[in-house]
């Protein structure tokens, strides 16, 4: 058996989908509230329970053979940004905990590209003073803390997805709202930032291959792309046929804007259409290097282009636009 956490989340959804394609009894963890439309024709098992909540996190992974943790707190901003430390952090050691009283063979933890030190790769230096914002440093106290098990002999395996792009973003991911403003004519205008995308079936691939030829307690950086803002808008209209923006928004205008709508969004409790903390981290190009992962893993991922055709369809086709 095989836990999932996370699987009513987007990479979590096709990580769970990969593994039942695969004929692997796959059993994944949610909670009551979870929006389950993504693995709703999946035939899994479900358990309900929560990463703050240990003994359900033992329930869960009673007789499991490995536990892929996608699960995560996925804001950058939160009106009470200790609940991002409490599942980050507190349910990520949780989960562990369990894993290793359960003597589970292996655990694949899921980081994210944040914790990368860019641009550069799994081996350039980087501290929780880089990490902007609670969420990145959340996960990056996190990962610490399954660097930590790896040492200590449980067998973990730390992937670092960048941007994925494709189809089933429920929610949608800060990148799927790229996309789907711009399909909504809501992107006048573009900061000077980029990102490293890829397509998220490649990164459930990615994650399968990191429990199959991953070593214990090294990371590996799942992606495909580097982009600048405005490549990603010009590739998407042309897939789309639409017009991309022109005008470049300088940075302090940018700053300015997400001040004001964080402030906002202090008084009204409603997220604001670009944080501060996003400002912020867009002032870095979030490039790296992906050779660890083909060298090690044997991880191809394939063009963007395709992904980002998949998403804009099934952003349409659920009437996201």
């Amino acid at each position: 058996m095989i836990l999932v956490t996370g699987a009513s989340g987007f990479v979590g959804g096709h990580v769970a989908r990969l593994l039942a394609e695969r004929g692997c009894p796959v059993r994944v963890l949610v909670r009551p509230s979870s929006d389950l439309r993504g693995i709703a024709d999946l035939r899994v098992e479900r358990v309900f329970g929560d990463l703050r909540d240990r003994e359900s996190l033992e329930r869960a992974v009673a007789g499991c053979d490995a536990v892929y943790h996608v699960a995560a707190d996925y804001r950058l901003w939160a009106p009470d940004p200790r609940e991002l430390y409490q599942s980050n952090v507190e349910g990520t050691r949780n989960l562990l905990e369990a894993a290793r009283r359960a003597r589970t063979r292996l655990v694949v933890y899921t980081s994210t590209v944040g914790c990368i030190g860019v641009p550069g790769d799994e081996d350039s230096p980087v501290s929780l003073e880089d990490m902007t914002g609670p969420y990145k440093r959340s996960k990056f106290l996190a990962e610490q803390a399954a660097l930590e098990y790896a040492q200590a002999g449980l067998p973990v395996v730390i992937v670092n997805p960048t941007a994925p792009v494709g189809e089933g973003d429920l929610k949608p991911t800060p990148t799927g709202r790229v996309i789907l403003d711009f399909l909504r004519g809501r992107m006048p205008a573009y900061v000077d930032t980029g990102l490293n995308l890829v397509d998220v079936r490649d990164v459930a691939a990615g994650h399968l291959l990191a429990g199959e030829r991953g070593r214990p307690g090294q990371r590996y950086i799942l992606g495909a792309r580097n982009m600048t803002l405005r490549e990603i808008l010009e590739t998407l209209a042309r897939l789309s046929g639409r017009t991309a923006p022109r005008v470049r928004i300088p940075y302090a205008a940018a700053w300015v804007y997400g001040a004001a709508g964080t402030a906002w969004a202090r008084v009204t409790g409603r997220e604001p259409r670009a944080s501060l903390d996003a400002v912020r981290m867009s002032r870095k190009k979030m490039f790296v290097r992906t050779g660890k992962a083909e060298r090690e893993l044997g991880f191809q991922p394939g063009p963007v282009e395709e992904a980002l055709s998949r998403a804009m369809e099934w952003f349409r086709r659920n009437q996201y636009c």
